[in-house]
């Protein structure tokens, strides 16, 4: 870390300001945030500059959880405060943990960023002194998604409420948030900061630039979901009196292809498909960084596809939301043609397909598509938010090859358990299958979506308004036909070698009409070429490059390769992965989920107390005003007081469900925490209780969680009393079975329950849901307490 000293401008009193909301005990500590963008063709450079202050009368150690575009890849830290600036050293999370809480302890000034999920961070800053201001300067490298012409900057503004299933976990929480640590979100309290209620003055001062360089490309009007000013030099301006409230997106038209940083496009033998093939080297060595797009044209000859449509109904999807999604999904099923076939599965905490229709997949004819537009024109918000059922049920549908096949997700995407879902959705399971996911929401969980359709080799359409669902419908539409070519891989040409297991994206990919494909990964080697397979059709092609000195390609690389390794960790988490995770991080700069930025003053500023802990509370999404929240306190949000000890209250965003999710959207508010109550710094990821004596911290009362022991060992003697009896008479009972066990809605079963209806011979089941029985009648030992930090779980 180097620390220089700079000459800085004098600030206003703590705590004034327009937007600066106040309470009996001060400000909220973050008080502005600043985003200046340089566009150049597909690529965006971002830095984001985050202000806190201390209007307290006592040090201060500030929380603020925050998104960031999930494919962007932070490349850098630097925190000035008091005319110092200390540039941040990436290190190993636990390691920069450490570091962090030694320098709080002895009393420096200290910051640390931390990745919690590909799009959301968190940052940490330590021993503010009262009166003071800290600026945080994160450096980004991010792309831009091209497709028809159209450049999107997307870039999340906050944080959304997420469905958190699961028991709660025993000891401290890793983080400060308003949701317990769970069982399938090990980690929910470091993703689910509190919520600012509606219609309170905004705390944050919000600012945001752009300067545009279409890369000699004419560049048409912008469309943008903010109100927005431009100079003839091209510098773009956010109005003022914006909120933290909604995914700020920003389209650049910039005609019919996209730009190219290198030489004339290649023609492929494929009709209207063109290429580019672009050679980053490293400063040192004979290794580098290679990109390769492919743009083909928007042209496609339809063939019979099997379409499944999963439609997301939970309480998150209140409002606009709910009727975007249907009109989206009745449009998904009115483009289907009379050879298609197809099923409609909405969920919440249950799973209903439309009345009428065949089971299983059903032909696409005027009657069966009217059938189910009509089901989907009745579908309501409710209840919770348990995604992986109706996507295994998908998937099983899906299961026979011989045609095309496609998943169609519609969803805000707004769950905590992300990695749970995608290990258990293998790549051998997507093997054929195509995956489409369509977001809805003006703070949509763009990461995790993105990751589905990755996985699927689908796209991933952003939804943020009514307005931009016909458009974003329309590409789904295209994106529905078959590829032009599947089975892409690369062969390094003479005097080149691609190194082993660095190609993003890791599993051979697909071409699609108007989709752009970018391959990118490590050479070593003095060649220039590179040759692309592909098995369907067979086809093959070499490409010469063009070497870039300069380019963000090396960090963007590295950002989507870790975003490819963290998957596999979610799927496999072994100390070999973990091992080469933190090895790619750290010799490339890019921040990922087991690194952290921190940076530390050498200079002394407190005598070493614990600092007064506030975390930042996040603004509720744009359009969930009419959801059912809890009880407000007397302050808006409880400030507690210095020295003070009570426990934490955990008011969090709540939904009318059916039935109450323990831990979740539907559980009934807990009771408002009295005023007051510090936060000793967390340690190690795990924040230790502030009660007196030691004792843990108490958690809010959640719905009490039946003992269903009895019930499973009654089913369990019926099963086994009946396992010599007549098939007719079996195939009764296990028919029965399965709707009983389906309505107790046990994580453990949902899997076996969910594969009766495809099984070829349902009493197969039989002595599958015997031993699933067994085992969940017969005592296992209590779990320990003492957990390690969430990132190594």
């Amino acid at each position: 870390m180097t620390v220089q000293t700079e000459a800085t401008g004098e600030h206003p009193a703590a705590g004034s300001g327009v937007g600066t909301l106040q309470t009996s005990e001060g400000g909220l500590p973050l008080a502005s945030l600043a985003i200046h963008t340089d566009i150049t063709g597909l690529a965006a450079a971002v830095e984001v500059v985050q202000e806190f202050r201390n209007s307290f009368t006592v040090p201060l150690a500030a929380t603020y959880v925050f998104p960031l575009p999930d494919r962007a890849a932070v490349t850098g830290l630097v925190m000035q405060a008091d005319g110092r600036v200390v540039r941040a050293e990436l290190r190993e999370r636990g390691e920069a943990r450490q570091v962090y809480e030694e320098a709080i302890a002895s009393g420096r000034r200290a910051s640390l960023a931390e990745e919690d999920r590909p799009d959301v961070f968190s940052m940490s800053v330590g021993n503010i002194l009262p009166g003071e201001r800290v600026t945080i300067r994160l450096s980004l490298s991010q792309p831009l998604p091209y497709e028809d012409g159209t450049a999107v900057f997307r870039f999340p503004l906050v944080v959304a409420p997420r469905y958190i299933p699961g028991s709660p976990l025993p000891g401290p929480d890793a983080g400060l948030g308003v949701q317990p640590d769970t069982a399938a979100v090990p980690d929910a309290s470091r993703i689910s900061p509190p919520i600012l209620l509606p219609g309170f003055p905004d705390p944050v001062t919000l600012s945001l630039t752009a300067r545009i360089d279409p890369a000699g490309l004419p560049l048409g009007p912008l469309d943008c979901t903010h109100p927005l000013a431009q100079d003839p030099s091209g510098l773009v301006t956010l109005g003022h009196g914006q909120r933290l409230d909604r995914d700020f997106v920003l389209r650049l038209p910039y005609g019919d292809r996209a730009p190219e940083p290198s030489a004339e496009p290649v023609a492929d033998p494929v009709p209207g498909l063109t290429e580019s093939l672009l050679f980053t080297p490293d400063a040192e060595g004979d290794e580098g960084t290679f990109t390769l797009t492919l743009l083909p044209a928007v042209e496609s000859d339809p063939r019979p596809k099997d379409v499944v449509l999963v439609l997301d109904r939970s309480g998150s999807m209140h409002g606009w939301k709910m009727v975007a999604a249907r009109r989206a999904a009745a449009r998904i099923i009115d483009s289907l043609h009379g050879r298609d076939r197809f099923a409609v599965f909405s969920f919440d905490h249950a799973v209903e397909t439309p009345a009428g229709l065949p089971q299983g997949l059903a032909d696409a004819t005027d009657r069966h598509r009217f059938r189910a537009v009509e089901h989907l024109a009745k579908i309501e918000a409710r209840g919770a938010t348990e995604m992986l059922r109706p996507l295994r049920d998908a998937l099983a549908l899906l299961g026979a090859p011989g045609r095309d096949r496609v998943l169609v997700l519609v969803t805000d995407g707004q769950v905590g358990n992300e990695d749970q879902i995608l290990a258990a959705l293998p790549p051998a399971e997507l093997d054929g299958i195509r995956v489409h996911t369509v977001g809805i929401d003006r703070a949509v969980n763009a990461g995790f979506l993105g990751r589905l359709a990755a996985y699927g080799q689908g796209r991933c359409e952003l939804v943020e308004s009514e307005d931009r669902l016909d458009t974003a419908m329309e590409q789904i539409h295209h994106r529905i036909a078959a590829p032009i070519l599947t089975g892409l891989t690369l062969r390094a040409g003479e005097g080149l070698e691609i190194l082993p297991e660095t190609v993003s994206p890791a599993r051979p990919a697909s071409v699609f009409p108007g989709v752009p494909l970018v391959l990118s990964g490590r050479y070593r080697g003095s060649g220039s070429s590179l040759s692309a397979l592909a098995t369907g059709p067979s086809w093959e092609r070499t490409f010469e490059a063009v070497t870039v000195a300069s380019s963000p390609a090396t960090a963007l690389w590295a950002r989507a390769h870790l975003r490819d390794l963290e998957d596999g960790y979610a799927s496999d988490p072994s100390p070999e992965r973990e091992s080469r995770l933190v090895a790619t991080s750290l010799r490339h700069g890019v921040l990922c989920r087991f690194t952290a930025y921190v940076a530390v003053d050498s200079r002394v500023v407190t005598d070493g107390a614990d600092p007064h802990q506030v975390i930042q509370p996040v603004e509720l999404p744009q359009g969930w005003e009419t959801l059912s929240l809890p009880t407000p306190p007397p302050m808006q949000v409880a400030m507690p007081a210095p020295m003070a000890a009570a426990p934490r209250s955990r008011s969090a965003v709540s939904f009318d469900a059916a039935p109450p999710a323990p831990g979740g959207y539907g559980a009934p508010p807990p009771a408002p925490a009295a005023p007051g109550g510090a936060r000793p710094l967390p340690k190690q990821g795990a924040r230790p209780s502030p009660r007196p004596g030691g004792a843990a911290p108490r958690r809010s009362a959640a719905p009490p969680v039946p003992d269903l022991t009895p019930l499973f060992s009654l089913e369990l003697q019926r099963l086994r009393a009946l396992s010599a009896a007549p098939d007719p008479v079996r195939l009764a009972h296990l028919t029965d079975l399965v709707t009983r066990l389906e309505a107790l809605a046990v994580p453990a079963l949902a899997d076996l329950l969910a594969s009766f209806p495809t099984l070829p011979d349902p009493l197969t089941l039989w002595p599958l849901l015997e031993e699933a029985l067994t085992a969940l009648t017969t005592p296992t030992p209590s779990a320990p307490t003492t957990r390690r930090p969430f990132w190594k779980r």
